[in-house]
């Protein structure tokens, strides 16, 4: 499998290249990833390869596996900070955190535009489309207008300015570390939890959660359904207040219903409340943009006629449909292919492991009862998968996804779960090697 995705890469890295020097508007230096060739080492560098020390070569993974829960998760959520600041730092303070999300491209760019909120989301619509006087800067127009309102909102509780901002991304991005070995140990999988939080530590896409947007949503995404997991009467609520806003942070976010379907129909109890409890967080959410001004498909298809007004026009489907798969290699790391082949194999074997129980009750039913046994550790990165596939197949997603599709990568790792525990080590070592590597080779763009 490391062969596999080797070959990709470098079919990746030539074929993009070659496509560059040929004139092909790519509109990525360093394709497949959105960056630009520039070795360099920072004041980061050495702090990295500390953290590296402590969580391969010290006593972390075995720590996981034994700590108190609450000691465990505060210890990884400050480990998950730590290791995104050391590598946006390779960068520099000002290039690698406090400049990215001021550029024009760049929301930070908008806010001060953003005198009245009530008039700008009952307006936002007619802003999208590019070429007009007014329209919104790529990223505030590419999403919906939610993504806009974290950092208005940032402003004006008197934490403005890039500084600000990316700490915000990278503080809430951080929180992966907790939400989904939370997910896993509410749904019956804390062995499972344990295992996989050193991945979610040493992420190499936290080279892209500092400092960018994408680190707030997929923070966001993964306690929407951290809370759809947990038992409580307000949880599933809140849980489905928290993805419903996220569905107005990006409009690729629809293909997180999936996600939040499975983790609702793994509840150990009261799945039907649960259901209804979210639905009407959702409900409650849109309703809320709804009446104020902005529809969400009113939007979306808007956004799709901007798409088509950028970069999107230039970059060859042909390419990035396979090229973005590489991206994503890089933001979750060489332990993702041999991870979802055992994934793979464990609910091959699992599928057909009870074919001489009981005849069911009903097709459909019995269908979803198999499904459900296979459990989080086998069916949250098995969608994940299908999510990634959709988008990438859309074409709405041609390039760029080393950060856009970061919502997803976390819950794809749930796969390293099957891994062996004495190969854990290694791994978490190719994981951290492809981080530094990327950021030091690389000057990524936001």
């Amino acid at each position: 499998m490391l062969c596999v995705e080797a070959a990709l890469l470098a079919a990746a890295v030539v074929v993009g290249a070659m496509l560059n020097a040929r004139g092909v508007r790519l509109h990525a230096d360093a394709a497949p990833l959105f960056a630009t060739w520039r070795p360099h080492v920072g004041w980061g560098t050495p702090l990295a390869l500390l953290l590296v020390a402590a969580v391969v070569l010290g006593p972390g993974p075995r720590w996981a596996r034994t700590a108190r829960w609450s000691v465990l998760l505060a210890a990884g959520w400050l480990a998950s900070v730590a290791w995104t600041l050391a590598l946006a730092l390779v960068d520099g303070w000002s290039a690698g955190l406090t400049r990215r999300l001021t550029v024009q491209a760049e929301y930070l760019f908008e806010v001060p535009r953003v005198t009245d909120v009530p008039r700008m989301l009952a307006g936002f619509t007619d802003r999208i489309l590019d070429f007009q006087p007014e329209s919104w800067s790529t990223h505030t127009a590419g999403h919906p207008p939610g993504a806009l309102l974290v950092f208005v909102w940032l402003d004006r509780v008197g934490l403005g300015g890039g500084a600000a901002a990316a700490l915000a991304c990278v503080l809430v991005g951080a929180t992966v570390a907790v939400s989904v070995p939370l997910t896993l140990r509410a749904l019956g999988a804390a062995d499972s939890g344990r295992a996989v939080l050193p991945f979610l530590v040493l992420l190499p896409g936290a080279v892209w959660v500092g400092a960018s947007a994408d680190g707030i949503f997929a923070g966001v995404v993964a306690a929407g359904l951290a809370l759809l997991a947990l038992r409580g009467p307000a949880t599933a609520l809140a849980g489905g207040l928290l993805l419903g806003f996220a569905l107005h942070l990006s409009y690729g976010f629809i293909l997180v219903a999936p996600l939040a379907l499975v983790v609702l129909a793994l509840r150990p109890t009261r799945r039907r409340a649960a259901l209804l409890g979210a639905a009407a967080g959702v409900g409650a959410v849109v309703a809320a943009f709804t009446i104020t001004g902005f529809r969400w498909w009113e939007g979306y298809d808007r956004v799709v006629e901007r798409y088509h007004q950028g970069w999107a026009a230039d970059r060859p489907y042909g390419y990035w449909v396979w090229a973005n798969l590489a991206a994503l290699l890089l933001s979750a790391g060489p332990v993702l292919g041999p991870a979802l082949r055992r994934t793979l194999l464990v609910a091959r074997a699992g599928w057909w492991s009870d074919r001489a129980g009981p005849a069911p009750v009903g097709a459909g039913w019995a269908l979803a009862e198999r499904a459900r046994r296979l459990g989080p550790v086998v069916l949250l990165p098995s969608t994940a998968a299908l999510a990634v596939t959709a988008a990438d197949l859309s074409g709405m997603s041609k390039a760029e996804v080393e950060r856009i599709w970061l919502p997803f990568v976390v819950w794809l790792l749930v796969a390293t779960a099957h891994l062996p525990g004495p190969s854990r080590r290694w791994w978490l070592a190719g994981q951290a090697v492809t981080a530094l590597a990327v950021n030091h080779l690389l000057l990524t763009v936001s």
